[in-house]
């Protein structure tokens, strides 16, 4: 593949980057990114996937638009309220980047399509807001053997971790136990908190896709905004996590 004129233009600062180039760009227009969730965490994450110029995005979600969703999913707009998130979310990034292909899945993630939609993507983003969500991709993923971005909100709090299956810590080896219940009512969150937590696991959906620098593996990054800190907590393969332990 060879860049257009006007992907040189679109991609110019992607260009001038050494560990980028146009090799680089080449690699995120043939890369293909698995998006779960087109609410507060995805909204942000497909977005900078899409400028990004990744050449093909499957967006997963079996939601509407509804009113109480603005306040933080910046992919959907007043218009939208009513529209599966998949149409509005289409939308958006194609009027964004024409050079992304954009398939569409309203359906929830779940055992009998996981395989399936598995196959065709190179990283996953779980952009998910339920812990029966948070819990089963990661089990897909592994057997799959597909990497993917975790990601967490909570109030003023998230967190985020990348995990390469087989090869580091995994979600279960941080989050034991069963599956907790989902709360009865939603903590928040501050809008802007998966604005900052999906920014980064684009950036690490991009990095893998490109093979640069350090991905964010082994490592529990926490973002608290009312203390406006970064939090590392360093976090290793459990031997006897139940997804991934001997």
């Amino acid at each position: 593949m060879n860049l257009s004129d006007a992907q040189r233009q679109r991609y110019a600062r992607h260009l001038v980057l050494p560990e980028i180039g146009e090799a680089g760009q080449e690699r995120l227009l043939a890369g293909r990114v698995l998006v779960v969730g087109l609410g507060g965490l995805g909204s942000p994450a497909a977005l900078y996937l899409a400028a990004a110029g990744v050449g093909a995005m499957g967006l997963v979600d079996a939601d509407v638009v509804e009113p109480s969703n603005l306040q933080r999913q910046v992919l959907h707009a007043l218009s939208d309220v009513g529209r599966p998130k998949t149409e509005s979310a289409a939308e958006k990034i194609r009027a964004l980047n024409p050079d992304v292909r954009v398939m569409r899945y309203a359906e929830r993630f779940a055992r009998d399509n996981a395989a399936a939609l598995l196959r065709d993507y190179d990283f996953v983003v779980d952009a998910t807001d339920n812990f029966a969500s948070k819990y089963f991709i990661p089990e897909a993923c592994h057997a799959a053997g597909r990497a993917y971005s975790h990601a967490g909100i909570q109030a003023f709090t998230g967190e985020t971790l990348t995990v390469l299956p087989g090869r580091t810590a995994c979600y279960r080896c941080v989050f034991e136990g069963p599956t907790p219940p989902d709360p009865a009512t939603p903590r928040g969150p501050l809008g802007a908190v998966p604005g900052v937590l999906g920014a980064v696991q684009a950036a690490e959906a991009i990095k893998y896709l490109l093979g640069i620098g350090e991905l964010l593996v082994n490592r529990l990054l926490v973002y608290d905004a009312l203390a406006a800190t970064f939090r590392e907590i360093p976090v290793q393969r459990n031997p006897a996590c139940p997804l991934c332990g001997a």
